[in-house]
């Protein structure tokens, strides 16, 4: 089963007098096992999609599916748990919470999504050791290099076993060894764990690590390249 599916979405925003049409008639699906990089101009709509993905925004009209299930219509509380309990999401900055340790962090998600269990712990050291960080577990944030906190942000995404990870230019913010790093990080999680991504990026260095590649263009997405 496809984890995600768009059909026919669209979503408006209202200046003024004036209604600009971001997303117009999009359809989309991911794949399981699969990275997809979703390019484009600022303010062509990337992260309005990225949104709805991940349910963030409703649609003005279509289905979003996920997992089978059309949420496009769910109440703030229902997709607030899909968000929870389906959907991993990494940033540009890592969005670390200040106060809490790096095992903390990944910690907090586990308790809020109901799924911390006597056998934590010691998921929360194995995926720290997955993304190189577990020496790193007692650290606070400000004690860590940028990649070191956008590595902890990816263990973060990955924590509660979501089905699909969505990521909104999460290498602006690094040079361009960590950038590949921290690419390739993702990409090898999604294929060990049976996961998907979906990149919003910027980054055309990137590009060849990725299963898919779409550009974002008056509203909808089209097919650039596929390395399958």
């Amino acid at each position: 089963m496809e984890p995600l599916i768009l059909e026919d979405v669209e979503k408006s925003f209202k200046d003024g007098d004036k209604v600009n049409h971001i997303v117009k008639n999009l359809s989309f699906r991911l794949k399981m096992c699969e990275v997809v990089a979703i390019v484009g101009p600022s303010g062509s709509g990337k992260s309005t999609f990225l949104s709805i993905a991940g349910a963030l925004q409703s649609p003005d009209r279509g289905k979003v599916i996920i997992n089978g299930t059309d949420i496009a219509s769910f109440s703030d509380v229902e997709k607030a748990n899909i968000r929870l309990n389906h959907l991993g999401y990494i940033f540009q900055t890592s969005n670390l919470v200040p106060y809490l340790k790096v095992e903390e962090q990944l910690s907090l998600v586990l308790k809020m999504a109901n799924q911390w269990s006597k056998d934590s712990k010691r998921k929360v050291k194995a995926m720290l050791i997955a993304v190189e960080m577990e020496h790193r577990s007692k650290f606070y944030p400000h004690q860590l290099s940028g990649g070191e906190r956008q590595r902890v942000a990816i263990a973060r995404a990955f924590i509660n076993a979501p089905e699909i990870i969505l990521a909104d230019e999460p290498t602006a913010s690094l040079d361009s060894n960590r950038s590949i790093a921290i690419i390739e990080l993702i990409s090898n999680i999604v294929k060990e764990q049976n996961k998907s991504a979906i990149i919003v990026t910027h980054d055309e260095q990137i590009l060849p690590l990725c299963d898919r590649i779409y550009v974002m263009r008056d509203g909808q997405l089209i097919e650039q390249g596929n390395r399958k």
